[in-house]
């Protein structure tokens, strides 16, 4: 890989040899890939990978709801993060290296930001392996802008250069903006782009939702600011009227019961010292990911 390993201590988690898994169980990959190239608005997202790993020292390993303790069931390892290229497009095809080579390893790639332009290089190699995968997007935003202030790879456009591979189809839920440069595109692409509106949360039926991904190849991507801004200040443009915790769990774990969940990331956490509960939100719902993934008892392998 582009990257060295940490020591365990100082990873994801702070596991320690007592709590580690055994030799033989199914791999995750942590990459932290603190890309910072487009920010809109306030920056920061350079410093989220080390400020979710930090926090996660902290997370509890039982999980009540699963009745176990997911880390001794993970082989969890995670990778220094590497020094990233100055251009977007260049830190994209790194992304793609280290993804990829994580794949090779048979490992599940959980990919922690950076900001949420990172996507389309990190699920390069999904797209390579699994002609099927779809995305399933949780935002604040749409994100299907053709490029944001000069730049084709912004954040603004992190879905739409995803959707450039014509067999991608996605499901994004929780978003709450659009812009209406962004519009045509949606109305051209309803065969394949299934957005579910924030403002129809009442009405949701999840098993409905995650239909189009059933017995498919999922990759999750997961920006904070899907998050209700009174739960997640800690990011670039925190929104109000977006999800709470109780309500991001349910679709998560069903997603790993009827779809195969292959890679995901965590993107525009900017972190601040008086928030640090943000980190903290972050660095759990890495762990309920990897938790669904790997201990639900209808979960499904790779």
């Amino acid at each position: 890989m582009a990257s060295g390993i940490l020591k365990p201590e100082a990873g994801y988690l702070g596991l320690t040899r007592d709590v580690a898994a055994p030799a033989d169980a199914p791999k995750a990959v942590i990459i932290p890939f603190g890309l910072e190239r487009t920010v809109s608005w306030r920056g920061g997202t350079a410093k989220g990978p080390a400020a979710i790993i930090g926090a996660s020292h902290q997370v509890e390993l039982f999980d009540e709801e699963l009745w176990c303790e997911p880390s001794r069931s993970i082989r969890i390892e995670t990778l220094a993060e590497p020094r990233l290229p100055d251009t977007v497009e260049d830190a994209l095809a790194l992304l793609a290296e280290i993804t990829g080579a994580a794949l090779a390893d048979g490992a599940f790639p959980l990919v922690l930001g950076g900001e949420h332009s990172l996507t389309p290089g990190a699920i390069r190699p999904f797209l390579q392996k699994w002609p099927d995968l779809a995305l399933l997007h949780f935002d604040a935003h749409a994100d299907l802008r053709d490029g944001y202030e000069g730049e084709p790879y912004s954040h603004a456009a992190a879905v739409r250069r995803c959707m450039d591979a014509p067999q991608l189809e996605v499901v994004s839920i929780g978003v709450r903006n659009i812009s209406v440069e962004e519009i045509p595109f949606l109305e051209e692409n309803r065969h394949r782009l299934h957005i579910h509106w924030a403002k129809d949360r009442s009405a949701w039926r999840i098993d409905e939702i995650l239909a189009p991904l059933i017995d498919r190849p999922v990759y999750i991507t997961f920006d904070l600011d899907g998050f209700d801004a009174s739960l997640m200040l800690a990011t670039g443009t925190p929104e109000p009227g977006g999800f709470f915790w109780a309500d991001v769990m349910p679709i998560l774990r069903m997603a790993s019961e009827l779809c195969t969940v292959v890679g995901a990331d965590i993107v525009e956490l900017a972190p601040s010292k008086r928030l640090h509960a943000c980190d903290f939100v972050a660095a759990k719902l890495a762990y309920k990911i990897l938790a669904y993934k790997f201990c639900s008892t209808v979960g499904r392998g790779t």
